[in-house]
């Protein structure tokens, strides 16, 4: 797709998907599980002067972030497709509130926080709410999984006629291969940008 013509850093929002300590952090869920991903743990750097640039001009930056809602005894609920997934996820993890529920200290704080359950930003959350109320016409789409979370927003944000622009290098997946196919696949629902091309794009903006 080309580039949006009309596009207004005021009524943008940069939104992203799960950046928060459980999953990046050394001593969050993933990382005491040996579970991460160069690609990933790099992000956060390359995406935080995209939200100082967005912010400069007006615009929002939206934090969505995967939640595990406790139950009376504290212990998660989680859906079994997770739990075979991911086996050591345990109580306390991704809970509201928590040191790994909250967003990396890189991007933190968030002007709005998303809590969100599964793989949309937009399943069951008040982002819609949000844009709607503060008259957002693009969103700027970054974090993990690629062909996760990120795909699974950006396609729910095309139902809705909201303008999305794809962070390409500023995603990612576990499998370099499985991120290239996603951003493939996804081409013809989002527009794809690099950061650095977003953030000169946002700094020559008026």
């Amino acid at each position: 797709m080309s580039k949006p013509s009309n596009w207004q850093p005021s009524k943008t929002a940069l939104l992203t998907i799960d950046l928060q300590n459980d999953f990046i952090h050394p001593k969050g869920a993933y990382g005491r599980a040996g579970q991460g991903a160069a690609s990933i743990a790099a992000l956060p750097v390359r995406i935080a002067p995209i939200v100082t640039a967005l912010r400069a001009k007006g615009g929002l930056y939206i934090s969505a972030q995967f939640t595990l809602v406790p139950g009376p005894d504290g212990e998660p609920l989680i859906a079994s497709h997770l739990k075979q997934l991911r086996p050591f996820l345990a109580k306390g993890d991704f809970e509201p509130g928590s040191f790994g529920h909250t967003l990396v200290e890189t991007l933190h704080p968030a002007d709005f926080v998303i809590e969100k359950v599964a793989y949309s930003a937009f399943y069951q959350t008040r982002l819609e709410y949000i844009l709607r109320a503060r008259d957002i016409e693009t969103l700027i789409v970054g974090g993990i999984v690629t062909n996760g979370g990120v795909a699974s927003t950006l396609r729910d944000a095309h139902l809705r006629n909201i303008d999305t622009i794809m962070l390409t290098d500023g995603c990612a997946a576990f499998r370099d291969d499985v991120h290239d196919a996603t951003l493939l696949s996804l081409a013809t629902v989002t527009h794809q940008m690099s950061c650095s091309e977003t953030q000169s794009w946002l700094e020559v903006a008026v």
